[in-house]
């Protein structure tokens, strides 16, 4: 008798889907099929408690420079850059907010976000933006004239949130910062202007929080460096992939003031940012525990609106000038590609000293034990390479890494990388299958498949598909298949996703200058055509850039 009723309220619950999907309301639809289906990402679980919350908290103002002001930077700390700085352009426009810049980023808050401290919710700015829009870009407005940020929009709460299930110290919890919804809005009025005055001065390589830049982006990027290299006789390539400790968290807000400078941000803008980044006061916020509250003047909260950009800038005179060195930057993902020509490592090594002095010198801690090699050496006879140190520490080797997303491996070969698409992807059917019981019209498990099943088969695709083997293609396909059984109709091959994603991709490529790919796409006289890439191997002509323009040119 239960199970007849459990029956007939999943069906009325299923019957309220299909409304939701026809009224179009996107968001009920999702939380309702989640709902059937129980899937939810699991959360690790971790015991809270008030010594923990205040261990948390003095673990995160760890990195605070003692008797640093924001008008006194540190005698130890250098602003010396990696590379000299780019050329200054013209002094851009003075920033002034309009009452109906405020009145249109308060209309795109987001509902179900969180509140910060002070209290003030997404809706009620939503639902209030005319009302509000006005007094509130008179605020901005005469904080950008003071070139000072209210104490009241600098408060945050730290929630810690486990990085792995099993917890064994205080660095497995991210910090996030809630802090003023009303400061998030205003940051990111502050972001677009810039983004407007750096964007032309940013290094090529950083991939981070930029318009036509995604993470594929950057490891198509670094695999072209390391398969154009591979093509000649006597190479290798040696990769580190650089580990942070809390990199946010490292920020000298009087560094980070030069050296906007020297990308011709305004002084009142650079002045505002200092004082955006200083006098912060924070408490951690663990479970029904708070910790005491306390003030720092280092780092930018992961969770603020400018942070990411403020540290892609912090870190944009990171660079390297070597032609055979390629540091390649996804916000704090730094990651050097040293392509070494008859076994001279010389510029190389010479890289990794300088990278090791440049982070000293700025505040950034390298975590050596998480920093690692891994080297691609297609040579018939390989000698033993001699290991690589930094900082008096042996730098392990890897055969595989995870990359921005996507397992790389030592062999430049895919199969660990699909294996575990495969495997996540399968046992996504599961839930596929629960909602094909409730009679679900085909429009709903379409869109459930695509958000959740085809989501991750596509994850990066244009990174590895190209160069997956055959059998690999089919196994792949075999997960598509299936979920076609399950839903009774057709679905776009992965063949089909490919092509058409490396294509769009392209287009927006060959349609911006300022991407580093841009150049690889070399128009023939006849403006039709692009002149196709020159490749040695197999596994280089099937990679993004070959392939790509490839396509165009089909």
């Amino acid at each position: 008798m239960m199970k007849l009723c459990s029956d007939e309220m999943m069906r009325s619950y299923a019957k309220k889907l299909e409304n939701q999907f026809s009224a179009n309301d996107p968001a009920s639809v999702w939380k309702g099929l989640k709902y059937i289906t129980n899937y939810k990402t699991p959360s690790p679980s971790t015991e809270a408690n008030q010594q923990l919350a205040e261990d948390l908290n003095e673990f995160y103002c760890r990195f605070e420079t003692a008797g640093l002001t924001p008008h006194a930077p540190s005698e130890h700390l250098s602003i010396q850059p990696l590379t000299p700085p780019a050329t200054p352009l013209s002094p851009p426009p003075a920033l002034r907010i309009s009452e109906d810049d405020v009145r249109q980023i308060f209309l795109k808050q987001k509902k179900r976000k969180a509140p910060g401290p002070d209290g003030v919710t997404p809706v009620c700015l939503r639902t209030c933006a005319d009302q509000l829009a006005f007094i509130f870009s008179q605020i901005f407005n005469r904080s950008l004239e003071l070139c000072e940020v209210p104490a009241c929009f600098k408060r945050s709460t730290i929630i810690p949130i486990p990085k792995k299930p099993k917890i064994t110290g205080l660095n497995d919890y991210r910090p996030v910062a809630l802090t003023s919804v009303v400061m998030k809005s205003f940051e990111r009025l502050v972001l677009a202007y810039l983004k407007n005055i750096t964007g032309p001065l940013l290094d090529p390589l950083q991939f981070a929080y930029r318009a036509n830049r995604s993470v594929d982006d950057a490891v198509n990027m670094g695999l072209h460096f390391i398969l154009q290299h591979l093509d000649k006789s006597g190479t290798y390539v040696r990769l580190l992939f650089v580990d942070f400790s809390s990199a946010f968290n490292t920020i000298i807000p009087t560094l980070l003031q030069t050296k906007l400078t020297q990308l011709s941000v305004p002084s009142s803008i650079c002045q505002w940012i200092t004082s955006f980044l200083t006098d912060r006061h924070q408490l951690v916020k663990l479970g029904k525990f708070k910790s005491n509250s306390r003030t720092t003047s280092t780092g930018a909260p992961q969770g603020c609106v400018l942070s990411p950009l403020l540290f892609s800038l912090y870190t944009n005179d990171c660079t390297s000038t070597d032609p055979s060195i390629k540091l390649l930057k996804f916000a704090d993902d730094t990651t050097v590609i040293g392509l070494i020509q008859d076994g001279d490592e010389s510029a190389y090594r010479q890289e990794i000293e300088q990278l090791a002095a440049w982070c000293s010198r700025n505040n950034l801690e390298l975590n050596t034990l998480k920093t690692v090699e891994m080297i691609v050496d297609f040579r018939r006879n390989t000698p033993a390479l001699p290991p690589l140190t930094i900082m008096n520490s042996t730098v392990p080797t890897v055969a595989s890494f995870r990359f921005l997303g996507t397992t790389i491996s030592q062999d430049l070969k895919w199969d660990t990388h699909i294996d575990a698409t495969i495997k996540k992807a399968q046992q996504r059917l599961y839930f596929l299958r629960q909602l094909r019981k409730f009679n679900l019209p085909q429009e709903l498990l379409i869109h459930f498949y695509s958000a959740v099943i085809e989501s991750v088969l596509c994850t990066s695709i244009t990174v590895w598909f190209g160069s997956a083997t055959k059998s690999d293609m089919r196994r792949l396909q075999r997960t598509v298949r299936t979920a076609e059984r399950i839903i009774g109709a057709p679905l776009p091959t992965l063949q089909e996703l490919y092509t058409s994603r490396v294509r769009k991709r392209a287009l927006k490529i060959t349609l911006d200058p300022s991407h580093p790919g841009h150049i690889l796409f070399d128009l023939l006289p006849s403006g039709r055509r692009y002149r196709a890439a020159k490749t040695r191997t197999a596994r280089h002509k099937n990679s993004f850039f070959p392939q790509a323009i490839y396509l165009l040119n089909s």
